[in-house]
């Protein structure tokens, strides 16, 4: 077997071709944001305890770097920060912070090992939110920068509204900081998630060039290609991907780490000891502790994505999985499911009559089906177990 088809899953072979083509770190970094932008989902609030549990789930499935939080919030955000770095879990521990001196000292009174320092730089921030020129921003960044790494702390430049920053604003600030005192890495934040992947590549090749730094990438998934975005940032060079778990975040989230993950695995070959099968566990977890549904058709960790209503190969899903999907779906620790509605086939039904240990003739298999296909179109939806049972006893009688 090649890397694209495993017994696990079955992707494109062009990917192959492609990849030998790429120029890609030898590792990614995973730096999760959950605890704090996945915290700024409306409505979601964490708990200390919380917050101490996700940053174990966390470290237990490979992230090697937690963002737990930003201690100016609030004293509890602060306490919980700090009971997280107490907890010696093996991933450093970051906090976020405002481009202000007493951030950075917050930071380290917390005891992390690094901090994400945040700077306005999109030009729609500038001109209407702040009203400032790419010289004030500079001007505020510098000497947090130089406290931050004074303090002995990794340093994160987070020039947020990246993607929407004027091309010589971005360039000048980036340039006066590193000169005063560089930071460790420069983050390239697709804020209102507005960029093409295309576009991010080069955007990614072009900080990096200019700054010689480590790039990290930060993406929202307003246009649908926050996945798409993180990796052509690493195509483009950056070695750090931010993430939340359940694709948490302000309006239509972050980074799925779950995504993220899997993609790098499967798509780049890059391993990070990642338990596979327990991500419906965990986004399960995660979506009951902050109560924000999963959407069904979440990617990898939804609970309808190895579901299939049509009748067409319905035994595939059973015999192999990997014809009709491109993951088998016990890798994620998912079962694949045969639906009944307007669109099932026979086969549909007799799977479905075999679970409830029931043997019927083809013709009354086929009448059972009618009475499925009419309901479905009736009522505009799948049908339950209790429904089809009903129908299938009305047949069978």
């Amino acid at each position: 077997m090649t890397h694209y088809q495993t017994e696990n899953w079955w992707t494109s072979p062009f990917n192959e071709e492609y990849r030998q083509t790429l120029a890609l770190p030898e590792h990614v970094q995973i730096h999760d944001a959950t605890l704090r932008d996945g915290e700024q989902t409306p409505g979601v609030v964490f708990t200390p305890e919380d917050k101490l549990k996700i940053a174990r789930i966390l470290a237990n499935m490979g992230v090697e770097r937690i963002e737990a939080g930003m201690p100016a919030v609030s004293e509890a955000d602060k306490e919980a920060i700090k009971s997280i770095v107490k907890d010696n879990l093996p991933a450093k521990i970051f906090t976020f912070a405002r481009a202000m001196v007493k951030d950075i000292e917050m930071a380290t009174e917390c005891g992390a090992h690094g901090v994400v320092i945040e700077v306005p730089i999109g030009k729609p921030k500038l001109l209407y939110q702040f009203g400032w020129t790419w010289e004030d921003v500079a001007k505020k960044t510098k000497e947090a920068v130089k406290a931050s790494k004074d303090a002995g702390l990794y340093t994160v430049l987070f020039p947020y509204d990246t993607t929407r920053a004027d091309w010589e604003d971005l360039k000048n600030l980036l340039g006066s900081v590193c000169d005063y005192c560089a930071p460790d890495s420069v983050g390239v934040v697709d804020t209102t998630g507005c960029i093409l992947p295309g576009a991010m590549f080069q955007l990614v090749r072009r900080v990096k060039n200019l700054t010689g730094l480590s790039v990290e990438v930060h993406t929202h998934n307003d246009f649908g290609m926050a996945l798409a975005n993180s990796l052509a940032a690493v195509e483009g060079g950056a070695d750090v991907i931010h993430t939340c778990l359940n694709s948490l975040g302000e309006r239509t989230g972050n980074t799925s780490l779950f995504q993220v993950l899997m993609a790098l695995k499967v798509m780049f070959n890059m391993d990070y000891g990642t338990d596979f099968g327990a991500f419906k566990k965990i986004a399960d977890e995660i979506s009951a502790m902050c109560n924000v549904p999963l959407a069904g058709n979440e990617p990898i960790i939804g609970d309808r994505i190895f579901t299939r209503e049509s009748g067409i190969g319905i035994e595939m899903l059973r015999e192999k999985p990997l014809a009709m999907f491109s993951l088998n779906p016990e890798f994620v620790g998912n079962e694949p499911q045969i639906v009944l509605g307007k669109k099932s086939g026979v086969k549909s039904v007799e799977v479905n009559l075999e679970k409830l240990g029931i043997k019927a003739t083809e013709d009354q298999m086929r009448n059972i089906l009618a009475g499925v296909k009419d309901f479905g179109i009736k009522n505009r939806r799948l049908l339950t177990d209790e429904e089809f049972k009903a129908i299938a006893s009305r047949e069978l009688q």
